[in-house]
């Protein structure tokens, strides 16, 4: 493995954190004796081209420095390759690192993780979502969250995540249950009428909720959390559960263990890691160990898992 190590800096994320955080972290990895070079896209597109050519270079590791956004980006240069992900956290959500147990919002211990797992040899192999040509690395969400989503984004004040609780409150206001379809690996189809359906190969999206909460990262299937359709009260009762992940035990909340699904709904937009991917109907495939990632062994979820109520055989 060279010993050049790749940053690719997200100087926006967390209203300017990234640009603060990647000095530290860079700091970690020459002090473990790595050399660093960094990578800013003048947009986007330039980040994902920079970041495909560091991969095709033989880079030791592309580090993403910044947020869930920033990792979405890097998973796009990255699956498929052996070249490992490194995550310095310092995004608004983070739920990618959240999902991983990784450090959030402390660049210097995520530096110093990446660099111990590097000179190691360490790192663990993960399972990614895709969706046509895009890969995803934590949620796929679609329904009253996605539609949180898309107001959110039209919003310009305030900023940050209050923006996202007004939005909520706004969606609540005009809240229905959306008719879906659900079509499974096996054949199996559902139609049901939900809240949402999120795609889970993590645990979280939102900065902590865990509408998955028992999806793990490298068992080669999604978690599909279906919350049906509900009233007002009852999902206002419900949503702040989801943040502990103790809402999989309502009676409105069931969960698929799919190794891929097509979702279908009217007038829904599916987003995946927070970024938008399109109208339904949708198809995600679990694709596994998809992304050598520097994290520990093991996953931070409990060893006991629910059944689900859909499992296909292994």
């Amino acid at each position: 493995m060279t010993s050049e190590i790749t940053l690719l800096v997200n100087p926006t994320a967390g209203h300017g954190r990234g640009a603060h955080a990647a000095q530290p972290a860079a700091g970690a990895l020459r002090d473990a004796g790595f050399a660093v070079r960094t990578v800013v896209g003048a947009d986007a597109d330039d980040a994902l081209r920079r970041a495909r050519d560091a991969v095709a270079d033989g880079t030791g590791a592309l580090v993403a420095v910044g947020g869930d956004g920033m990792i979405s980006l890097a998973l796009q240069a990255l699956a498929g390759t052996r070249t490992p992900l490194g995550v310095v956290a310092v995004g608004t959500g983070n739920d990618f690192a959240r999902s991983l147990g990784l450090p959030v919002r402390d660049p210097e211990a995520a530096g110093r993780l990446v660099a111990e797992l590097l000179k190691g040899g360490g790192g663990r192999d993960i399972d990614l979502g895709r969706v046509g040509d895009r890969w995803f690395g934590t949620v796929l969400a679609s329904g009253f969250d996605s539609r949180v989503n898309d107001r959110g984004n039209r919003m310009k004040l305030p900023v940050g995540r209050f923006k996202y609780d007004l939005a909520i409150l706004a969606e609540l206001a005009s809240f229905r249950p959306v008719p879906y379809r659900l079509t499974f690996d096996d054949g199996t189809e559902r139609q049901v009428d939900a809240t949402l359906v999120a795609v889970g190969n993590g645990t979280s999206y939102g900065g902590g909720m865990r509408i998955c909460a028992d999806a793990r990262m490298d068992d080669g299937l999604f978690d599909v959390t279906v919350v049906g359709g509900c009233s007002r009260t009852t999902l206002i009762k419900v949503f702040p559960r989801v943040y502990r992940g103790t809402h999989l035990d309502h009676p409105k909340v069931t969960v698929h263990r799919v190794r891929a699904v097509t979702l279908d709904a009217p007038d829904v937009t599916g987003y995946a890691d927070g970024e938008p991917l399109g109208p339904l109907p949708l198809t995600a495939e679990c694709v596994p160990g998809a992304l050598r990632v520097l994290a520990l062994q093991g996953v931070p979820d409990g060893p006991d898992r629910p059944a689900p109520d859909h499992a296909p055989g292994r």
